[in-house]
């Protein structure tokens, strides 16, 4: 935790202070970016970030309003009275800065890690394979972005003695600002490959920038068996005087050579160094687990310890979850899983994610096991603890472990304790969490899983998992084509394009979108009785919906002379003025709409002659915005909209917002952006023109049996599936009535399991399909892949001769829907 005089940090930053001066005389105990998920400590400071989509000084008067009263901003018209600035170019670098001057203060050994693939698990491993013997700072979850990396660092203090940090980079120059902060002893380089390859010449460019985290470590772990790597890497070493910590599964004139023994349910790995020779094992036989326990090893052995004594830890490494889990439980609960780590750092994330999903309907529940390896003495502690539960509003503390229940005393929110998971689950009353937002947040060694079992409602093997990031990225993507006053209304009908309504809405809630848009009242409704407060409009609304409209704050898309006199008509008597409405006009659609002059000035005439009703918006949609060929019809549609809403806007006294945008119009026509757009496929990850959005949607299922066929069989209804030869098939519980279609059958969808891509073969079936996996290694329990990081939503739409909006739409809700969230 910092505890640096806001003087010193100023001089440290060669800011310029704005305060007076009795506010300038504390020390600032921790650094915030976000204003939104953050808890107060004594003095925080908030560091105004300017990025291409949020500015963070906007959010200054609110931080102020709850307490928060040091700033470092870069721009001199957010100061305010009663609270302490420091002036800078630049709050990117002076956060930047900070940390490296933080990190001059400590003299313990820092690990940095780098690479394509596999950080956050070696830093993970390291801290469970260290932290017996260490006490170890290390970044929360994946920090390690030009923003993450200094957070982590600043997070340094005297009570640790080991620091693991990573740092990932996207385009070349970001690499050396990290160096600067993180001074690593040792380097790893887990590996080099295709991720964010897009800012890059080469392999080899993004390889040299990479290395470069390195330039001033006493010594760097590698694996050298990729040639590109094994010469860079050398050529680095030698440049920079870096003794090398070389390793390899194919060559002896490595540092260290491993041998690896794969057996059914793990592997026995011997490595070989200087003349002598250790062996351990990993509950593990992928070989991405593999590698990543060969460069922990050799790490351990950079760090100067005897790895024999470590080799018993080996065996009991745990998989790392790299996101939050949110699920659905039993009796209207939400449950966020995160029982992979516990310290302070992940906690106080993981409670901001808690905060997100949690409606005012929910009450907050947190069960949480001993914190381990903190520095602090346990009074000292759980005192911290309590006072983040209090500050974040939880209802209900469940604490598991001994350190946690003897230290009772220091918890002022409803509690209760349990010595272990198995005391819990002997005395586990299910009816004692209903309508609960639960948080489940353990250390490995506690094995909270079994506690999510008891709390989740029962799953269908086949899931589909929404990636809440990506989601957050697809929609910043979006806000760098707008203007910063730019409105955004989200589509969330259809069961937000199948990937689930209340808990995208949640998110899109906490990003501060101005609308939701759904289809009909009833989807409205849930949101409503989920605590979502967003504006929300229905584009279909019906008649006999009118009254739940008025109840639930829904505001309605009139379309029709009829609906527009009939909705006034109905809130005639609740005693209702301005209530919100919106007029759509047809331009060329020929759906719903508004389309001659005179039904256009009939409607806008009622509304004039009502104080029942008040224009919220005038849209319209677009026929063909993806499409080029469409684009002199598109142009023709802009210039109908922009004609009519000029004819609206002179017939009313005041003002209304505009619309017409659609995703694809937002990519390929964002001069017509008006007051505002509707974002929809766009957010789920579907572009027009090649935005760098990321997929938020894999559909999986498991292997329920493996069998053997010969050439003279064959697969399914109809015995559609032939074979030529003796194959194998795998038969995996997902169906048409699980969304997939059935044109996908026959060979003409694929599957992903085991790094292949395999044909369906056969009829698909209701509730079950078949996979030829002739040649792989295939077995009951293995995962499947339908659509996700390896087979694109739009190349299962193509195979099934759709669009992708059928696709996801197309899946069942009986799929269990699992939202992961760093």
């Amino acid at each position: 935790m910092l505890n640096i005089p806001f003087q010193d940090i100023a001089k440290a930053l060669d800011g310029e202070i704005y305060a007076e001066k009795e506010l300038t005389s504390v020390n600032i105990t921790g650094a915030i970016t976000d204003s939104r998920a953050y808890h107060i400590e004594e003095n925080p400071l908030f560091f105004a970030l300017k990025g291409p989509v949020h500015n963070g000084h906007h959010f200054i008067d609110d931080l102020i309003s709850k307490g928060v009263r040091y700033f470092v901003i870069s721009d001199k018209k957010f100061i305010r009275d009663n609270a302490a600035f420091i002036l800078v170019d630049d709050t990117t670098k002076a956060l930047q800065h900070l940390a490296s001057y933080v990190r001059q203060q400590f003299v313990y050994p820092v690990i940095g890690i780098t690479g394509s693939n596999g950080k956050t698990i070696v830093k993970e491993w390291l801290y469970d394979l260290l932290s017996k013997e260490n006490r170890i700072i290390r970044s929360p979850k994946s920090y390690n972005s030009q923003v993450g990396v200094p957070l982590s660092v600043l997070l340094m203090d005297e009570s640790y003695n080991l620091g693991i940090f990573e740092a990932g980079i996207s385009q070349p120059g970001e690499i050396q600002r990290l160096a600067s902060i993180i001074q690593p002893e040792i380097g790893i380089l887990t590996n080099i490959g295709d991720a964010h390859q897009e800012f890059f010449a080469s392999l080899e460019q993004k390889l040299d920038e990479k290395l470069l985290l390195f330039r001033d470590a006493k010594k760097m772990v590698c694996r050298i068996d990729n040639p590109l790597v094994a010469r860079k890497a050398k050529e680095f070493c030698l440049q920079n005087k870096i003794e090398p910590v070389f390793w390899s599964t194919e060559s002896e004139e490595s540092t260290i050579s491993f041998s690896v023994e794969k057996n059914a349910a793990y592997c026995k790995i011997t490595a070989h160094y200087s003349g002598k020779h250790s062996v351990f094992q990993i509950p593990f036989t992928d070989d991405s687990a593999i590698e990543n326990s060969c460069h922990c090893f050799a790490s351990i052995l950079a760090l100067g310890k005897d790895p024999d004594s470590l080799s018993t830890h080996f065996a009991n490494l745990q998989h790392v979850a790299m996101r939050l889990e949110i699920k659905q439980g039993t009796n209207q609960n939400i449950l966020i899983n995160d029982y992979y780590n516990s310290d302070l750092n992940s906690l106080t994330i993981a409670l901001s994610v808690l905060k997100q999903q949690a409606s005012e309907i929910h009450k907050k529940v947190l069960i949480l096991s001993d914190i381990q390896q903190t520095g602090w003495s346990l009074p000292q502690l759980y005192s911290k603890v309590n006072q983040l539960l209090q500050e974040s509003g939880i209802d209900r503390l469940i604490g598991i472990g001994p350190d946690i229940s003897t230290n009772r005393e220091q918890f002022l929110v409803h509690a209760e304790f349990y010595t272990d998971v198995q005391d819990f689950e002997n005395r586990f009353d299910q009816h004692a969490f209903r309508d609960s937002a639960i948080l489940i947040k353990g250390a490995r060694k506690f094995r909270f899983e079994r506690i999510s079992g008891m709390l989740q409602q029962k799953a269908h093997q086949t899931v589909l998992e929404i990636n809440l990031n990506a989601l957050v990225n697809n929609l910043n993507v979006f806000r760098g084509l707008l203007k910063p006053e730019t409105k955004i209304m989200v589509m969330v009908k259809a069961f937000s394009y199948g990937s689930g309504d209340v808990e995208i809405a949640r998110l899109l809630q906490f990003q501060k979108v101005d609308y939701l848009a759904v289809a009909v009242a009833d989807e409205g409704v849930q949101l409503r009785n989920a605590g979502i407060n967003l504006p929300i409009i229905v584009m279909n609304p019906e008649r006999d919906s009118f009254q739940n409209m008025l109840n639930y704050r829904l505001e309605p898309n009139l379309y029709s002379i009829e609906l527009v006199s009939e909705f006034a008509a109905g809130i005639s008597d609740a005693g209702i003025r301005d209530f919100p409405v919106h007029l759509k006009i047809d331009t060329g659609m020929n759906r719903l709409g508004l389309k001659s002059e005179e039904e256009i000035k009939t409607c806008v005439k009622l509304l004039q002659n009502t104080d029942k009703l008040k224009l919220q918006s005038v849209f319209s949609h677009l026929a063909g915005s993806d499409e080029e060929a469409l684009d002199e019809f598109t142009r023709e549609q802009f210039n109908k909209f922009e004609q009519t809403t000029q004819f609206i806007a002179k017939m009313l006294p005041y003002s209304f917002d505009r619309h017409i945008l659609n995703s694809g119009g937002i990519e390929r026509f964002p001069e017509k952006q008006f007051e505002m757009v509707r974002l929809g496929i766009g957010l789920y990850g579907v572009s027009q023109t090649g935005l760098p959005l990321e997929n938020i949607g894999t559909l999986k299922s498991t292997v329920s049996q493996v069998k053997e066929i010969s050439s003279t069989e064959t697969v399914g209804y109809n015995r559609k599936g032939k074979v030529d030869k003796k194959s194998k098939i795998a038969i995996v519980p997902i169906g048409y009535a699980d969304g997939i279609d059935r044109k996908l059958g026959n060979r003409n969808g694929n599957a992903f399991i085991k790094g292949e891509k395999v044909p369906i073969i056969g009829n698909v079936c209701m509730d079950m399909l078949m996979l030829d996996v002739s040649g792989l290694d295939v077995e009951p329990g293995d995962r499947v892949e339908f659509f996700g990081a390896h087979i694109s939503v739009n190349d299962v739409a193509q195979k099934a001769g759709t669009i992708p909006y059928e696709i996801l739409t197309g899946i069942s809700q009986r799929v269990k829907r699992v939202y992961l969230q760093e």
